[in-house]
């Protein structure tokens, strides 16, 4: 019989995202900027479930849903276009959707949200975890109940960590990598929690805590340890042109998960989040980013640099031979509902 698991399970906060490209700098106040960039979808932990969905996972979230426009769009966006199981999420009446408006300028951003606490904590949705392969989670400095309950069905954990604003980077964070298979930091995070001044350095201190550390270089590629095999891989990133680095680590996580899932070496893991981070980026941020497989395949078959086909050679071999149809990107505006 088959494994019907879910291939990774999620939670988190969803937000609706409008995001606004070519501006040529953030606006003073007094100032109009009008731009001709701009898209709009589901954010949020919508990013990790469409990029981990869009490569064939079987992909089960659980969050909240505003019942507004912007909720039922993002459900319908989720569940209708990008086959996102939604069993464990609810709908709260009365509770508005959280929209973030990103500014894109250059290879930076800015970004203003309104949101309200949700009705319903990470452990209330997830109550006893499904028996999933791998879970992606957020890891914050008070523990969530369900990853411990995770980890112990046998589920890996793929853990990240994001920005500390009180800037005290306690390492006492670091203890709930006790239950996880995988630490993917970026660079500034890594060495802020270890006490390190290079990536190298933090990625060995992270290699004593966790099986599987990658540290992230945003422009600088990627370094990782996988201590289960003895591999280390080392990889530059792509020289691409950034419309909106929007959602490009969540893409680098559901990518490096799906390469695991698969048995990859990990080289090819590492080049491939790579890749379809870099991939990313050349679109409207937020979940539609994501390339899937129809957006790595087009690459592969597009791409004349010697060099690059020989690091990325291994694609032949792991593409597969239906990659689906085209990725929908993030519309300028919603489309309007049939009635």
């Amino acid at each position: 019989m088959g494994d019907d698991r879910p291939d990774v399970l999620l939670t988190g906060l969803l937000f609706y995202d409008l995001v606004l490209t070519g501006l040529g700098g953030p606006p003073t106040p007094g100032e109009e900027i009008w731009t001709a960039g701009m898209g709009c979808g589901p954010g949020g932990i919508a990013n990790l479930a469409v990029a981990a969905s869009r490569f064939g996972l079987r992909t089960s979230l659980a969050t909240v849903f505003g019942d507004d426009f912007y909720g039922v769009h993002c459900h319908e966006v989720l569940a209708g276009q990008e086959g996102v199981d939604l069993t464990l999420s609810r709908t709260a009446a009365g509770w508005p959707t959280p929209v973030t408006v990103a500014l894109a300028y250059g290879h930076d951003r800015a970004l203003v949200t309104h949101g309200q606490e949700p009705p319903y904590s990470q452990d209330a949705l997830v109550g006893d975890p499904p028996e999933a392969r791998t879970a992606l989670v957020h890891i914050e400095a008070e523990p969530h109940e369900w990853l411990a309950k995770a980890a112990a069905n046998g589920t890996k954990i793929y853990a990240d960590v994001g920005w500390d604003p009180t800037q005290q980077w306690s390492a006492d964070l670091l203890d709930q990598l006790a239950l996880c298979h995988a630490f993917l930091p970026n660079e500034a995070e890594a060495m802020a929690y270890t006490r390190t001044d290079s990536a190298v350095a933090a990625l060995g201190a992270l290699s004593e805590l966790v099986p599987v550390a990658v540290v992230t270089r945003g422009g600088d590629g990627a370094v990782a340890v996988d201590q289960t095999t003895g591999e280390f891989a080392e990889v530059p990133a792509l020289g691409v042109d950034v419309l909106d680095a929007t959602g490009a680590g969540d893409v680098f996580g559901a990518s490096f998960v799906a390469a695991s899932l698969g048995g990859w070496p990990l080289e090819e893991r590492l080049r491939f989040a790579v890749l379809a981070a870099g991939l990313s980026v050349r679109h409207h941020g937020g979940a539609l980013a994501a390339p899937g497989w129809y957006g790595v395949g087009r690459w592969w078959r597009s791409l004349a640099d010697p060099g690059l086909r020989r690091a990325y050679g291994f694609l032949a071999d792991r593409l597969p031979a239906d990659p689906g149809p085209p990725v929908a990107h993030a519309p300028v505006t919603p489309p309007a509902r049939p009635h």
